[in-house]
């Protein structure tokens, strides 16, 4: 039976407000965390397995251990970006529990000695900033933010940073650069932000669903945390499933679940007389599986065993009412148009995979395109300042990979079209040209 942490109760009304969620046992664990060693905390985030939810899945424990001591300005920078296609589960988070976010910053602040906090929330989640807003104004009015937090002589600033709604931000560097008020650009690294990030101080970024769960570990305590999920992979973990599902949603799952209980049972499968053709399991940019796939267990080391992603946790199912190239002209031009330009491979590799995608798609192409899409992909891989240029790449070339007879069948049925409409518009235009011929 999965347990629900961060989901508890989450449709409860007014839990948004500070009166409801201390009523359920809010900022406790945070007035317990401010009485502990900062190194404690650290060290129970460690235990618990917890690793970062946005994407990457880096331990939380030992990225927070990378921060320098010291009294220096610190900060703390909560990537509430969510931007992912396929991905909006820490949209709900904020929006029906924001402060479940914040004590997990307060707490998450104290463990690394972080005086000053952002949240950079994605530009298009108005409604969601308003919520946090209000809530961090409960908090600090509570004493919980501020000067001399719970009198304890420790000083916290957060603010809410509204985003302009660019892809690119979501990456750590980028949303760095956003925040200082400059174009969100990715930044060469090294340095790395825990030594050189926010206003070139050290800095800590986590996911929301990361600082969130931050409170459950230290409530529950890190070694039952730890029991929950698979090794490697424990505790609980948010999806958002959408695509071609009968119950699309948010579900809050234990790690290790198949992906068929999780597509099938949690969402109810495709609909009737429809199956799957092929699943992203960790949003738009993770590598397709098929639906051969579908009893791999869902956590890291699975999923990367199997050359693709947990990523953020989005699901995205495509049934076989669905054209395989029509989805990886989709998803190239996505990410084309997201590219911030800055690096070669990544500025004219997804612009060229575009193209190269849609004159597969109007039957243009030859199946040496696919050869060619296939090595453009490849020089992309690894050689961008950042993973955009990645994320268009590892989906597009599995989707050729795992089906490319679907697309030499698609190249050969859109040119044969293709003749036969040319064909059609001559034969239509003989009266005229023997007219003109007389």
């Amino acid at each position: 039976m999965t347990h629900k942490l961060l989901f508890h109760d989450i449709d409860e009304p007014g839990l948004n407000t500070i009166e409801v969620y201390k009523r359920r046992g809010g900022y406790q664990q945070a007035e317990k965390a401010l009485a502990m060693a900062r190194d404690s905390i650290v060290k129970e985030i460690e235990v618990s397995g917890l690793r970062g939810r946005g994407g990457a899945g880096f331990p939380t424990g030992k990225k927070a251990s990378f921060i320098p001591q010291g009294k220096m300005d610190k900060y703390l920078v909560c990537n509430a970006d969510e931007s992912e296609p396929g991905t909006f589960k820490d949209r709900e988070l904020m929006q029906k529990s924001p402060h479940t976010l914040i004590e997990g910053m307060i707490i998450a602040a104290y463990a690394v000695g972080a005086n000053k906090a952002f949240i950079f929330i994605r530009g298009e989640y108005v409604q969601q900033a308003e919520i946090l807003e209000a809530a961090v104004q409960e908090a600090k009015d509570a004493g919980y933010i501020g000067p001399n937090v719970l009198g304890r002589g420790i000083d916290l600033d957060l603010w809410v940073h509204r985003g302009a709604g660019a892809y690119i931000c979501g990456e750590e560097t980028g949303l760095l650069d956003a925040l200082e008020g400059r174009r969100g650009n990715p930044r060469l690294k090294p340095p790395f932000p825990a030594n050189q990030g926010l206003y070139q101080g050290p800095t800590l970024l986590n996911n929301v669903e990361t600082l969130a769960a931050i409170p459950h570990i230290l409530a529950v305590g890190p070694e039952a945390y730890a029991a929950m999920g698979v090794e490697a992979s424990s505790g609980t973990k948010l999806i958002s499933v959408s695509g071609n599902v009968q119950r699309p949603g948010n579900y809050e799952i234990e790690l290790g679940m198949t992906g068929r209980e999780i597509i099938y049972g949690l969402a109810g499968g495709p609909d009737p007389g429809r199956d799957v053709f092929f699943w992203f399991p960790g949003g738009s940019s993770s590598p397709v599986l098929t639906k051969d796939d579908l009893d791999l267990p869902y956590d890291y080391n699975s999923l990367a065993g199997a050359k693709t992603m947990l990523g953020s946790g989005a699901i995205i199912v495509v049934d076989d009412s669905n054209s395989v190239v029509d989805v990886a002209v989709k998803t190239a031009s996505f990410y084309k148009h997201e590219s911030c330009g800055k690096c070669t491979p990544c500025r004219e590799g997804t612009n060229w995979t575009t193209k190269m995608l849609k004159r597969i798609q109007s039957g243009e192409a030859t199946p040496m395109d696919l050869d060619v899409i296939e090595s453009v992909c490849d020089q992309i891989m690894g050689n961008c300042l950042c993973v955009l240029g990645d994320a268009m790449a590892m989906p597009v070339a599995s989707m050729v990979q795992k089906f490319r007879p679907q697309f030499e069948q698609h190249i050969e049925t859109a040119r044969a079209a293709n003749e036969a409409r040319l064909l059609a518009e001559l034969d239509a235009a003989a009266p005229v040209l023997e007219g003109i011929g007389h």
